[in-house]
């Protein structure tokens, strides 16, 4: 269950520092043994952002946008297209929500 392509405004001079950190985040999360929505975290890829795996096989991007001022989101989940909003709503937009560089997104699911 894939969400499509979503994308909040961060300026062009904020976006990699705002992913760097986000993909710190996530690193030490999974170092701790942090879960989300349940799940334990299998890995935190981070060629281009975070891709974080989870141990079902449902994951989350982050990435900033080479192109615009934007940072990119997608999810998806291996169990429901309701538990793919959930990690959309309840773990990726909270967190990107709390930094202050993070504006509208284009779209939401």
């Amino acid at each position: 269950h894939p969400s499509l392509t979503m994308s909040c405004h961060c300026a062009d001079e904020t976006k990699y520092a705002v992913v760097e950190a986000v993909v710190a985040e996530y690193q030490a999360m999974a170092a701790s043994g942090a879960r989300i929505l349940g799940r334990r975290i299998a890995e935190v890829i981070t060629v281009n952002g975070a891709r974080v795996a989870l141990e079902d096989g449902s994951w989350l991007l982050v990435r900033a946008s080479s192109n615009k001022p934007e940072i990119v989101v997608v999810v998806e989940s291996t169990r429901s297209a309701d538990d793919m909003r959930d990690l959309f709503r309840q773990e990726v937009r909270p967190g990107l929500a709390k930094r202050p560089e993070v504006g509208a997104y284009n779209q939401e699911i």
